[in-house]
């Protein structure tokens, strides 16, 4: 499953650190940001079953973000 997330992040330092935050806290989930986007686009894939919205949603308004999913 993946799920797509429209955020503020814009640097690339924060990015990094958010990523690394996101795979250590859910090692089944990989995720990349796509900052070039003008939603600054946030994707996260899981192989093994469901990505969970409102835990990464809260993980990034922890670090100071903001994230929202993008609808289909």
């Amino acid at each position: 499953m993946v799920e797509v997330f429209k955020t503020n992040v814009t640097a690339p330092g924060h990015a990094q650190r958010l990523l690394d935050r996101i795979h250590a806290t859910f090692a089944e989930y990989r995720a990349n940001f796509d900052l070039e986007d003008c939603d600054n686009i946030l994707r996260v894939e899981c192989a093994s079953g469901f990505v969970l919205p409102s835990c990464l949603i809260r993980l990034l308004r922890d670090a100071g973000f903001h994230a929202e999913v993008l609808p289909d």
